[in-house]
């Protein structure tokens, strides 16, 4: 059993190695806005808006990569979770959290004064995410962002409930709903590298604080005295509690020391089919940076709108008329 475990972890670090992302996938590409925004820089001025924001508030950094992450998994990466109303995707409980919508409407705005009806909110949020991962990492973490998405026109609140993965799934379930949506087993390792930045509340993993298996004890016991059993007080938890506010490999040694706050953290390091990665992730001998941009580009070509389906909505909150 030891061996075959042994093996499945070197298939796993060598498909790693082996990621490399496409100069186009489908009808998306590099510099699709190139010539098109009547001189003005789009992605520039995405990254402006970005970086002006991060001076001031950092938690912009998982808030953007939530956000991009809960509208690819619904019904593709189509801006969908922007529509308000009455049962779109905003109101599904696993949403009530997002945050980032109004940087992307100012981006939008500055956008629509500039060339009206050509720049997608799905692009935007593609373009701002990657921005905001390079602020939070360093330019070690700049990737290509593909562009040439268009908007879709549903936004439902069932479908978020029904395809976004949460917390208490254990390594092989998240593995089966990502690769649902196209992503491997390794893409799922690096993608939930997301958590190296941002916080969960008490009220997501109480119901595990006196059954953390493989978890350190003195952190378990820090984690209770946090979320204590009787307390009317949903407190926030940093997932790595090592470099909280930057994104970088630590979170993958928080891990390694069995200081995982979500089960399904925890569990990736101690999964025969993730566990090799994650030491690999964790030592600095697979790069996190760069195959960390190549699976965010992945992600966001999942069920992409591009060509003449959907729109390029005038305004992110709501489909044209």
């Amino acid at each position: 059993m030891a061996a075959t475990s042994g093996f499945a972890a070197v298939l796993a670090i060598a498909s790693l190695l082996c990621l490399t992302i496409a100069p186009t996938r489908g009808a998306l590409q590099v510099g699709f806005y190139k010539g098109k925004c009547n001189r003005t820089d789009v992605e520039g001025t995405v990254k402006s808006i970005v970086a002006a924001r991060f001076a001031r508030d950092r938690t912009i950094v998982p808030a953007l990569l939530r956000l991009h992450f809960h509208d690819c998994f619904v019904r593709g990466c189509d801006a969908s979770i922007l529509i308000d109303g009455s049962g779109t995707e905003k109101t599904a409980p696993p949403n009530l959290s997002v945050r980032g919508y109004d940087l992307i409407d100012q981006a939008k705005t500055q956008l629509e004064r500039a060339c009206p009806g050509v720049v997608s909110c799905a692009d935007i949020i593609a373009i701002a995410t990657r921005d905001a991962v390079v602020l939070g990492g360093g330019t070690q973490y700049t990737y290509a962002v593909q562009t040439g998405r268009r908007d879709g026109n549903i936004s439902l609140a069932s479908d978020a409930s029904k395809n976004l993965p949460g917390a208490s799934l254990n390594a092989s379930q998240a593995i089966a709903a990502f690769r649902a949506k196209g992503l491997s087993a390794s893409y799922t390792v690096l993608l939930l590298g997301a958590h190296t930045v941002g916080i969960t509340h008490c009220s997501f993993i109480r119901n595990r604080l006196y059954n953390y298996n493989g978890t350190d004890p003195a952190f378990v016991a820090m984690l209770r005295k946090r979320c204590p059993q009787t307390s009317a007080v949903d407190n926030s938890v940093f997932l790595d509690n090592g470099t909280p506010s930057t994104v970088d490999n630590s979170y993958y040694k928080q891990l390694l020391a069995k200081r995982g706050v979500l089960k399904v953290d925890q569990n990736l390091a101690m999964d025969a089919a993730t566990n090799g990665t994650v030491k690999s992730l964790a030592s600095g001998s697979l790069s996190f940076p760069s195959l960390f941009g190549n699976a965010m580009v992945k992600m966001g070509s999942i069920q992409v709108l591009t060509g003449a389906q959907g729109q390029i909505r005038k305004s992110c909150r709501a489909v044209n008329k």
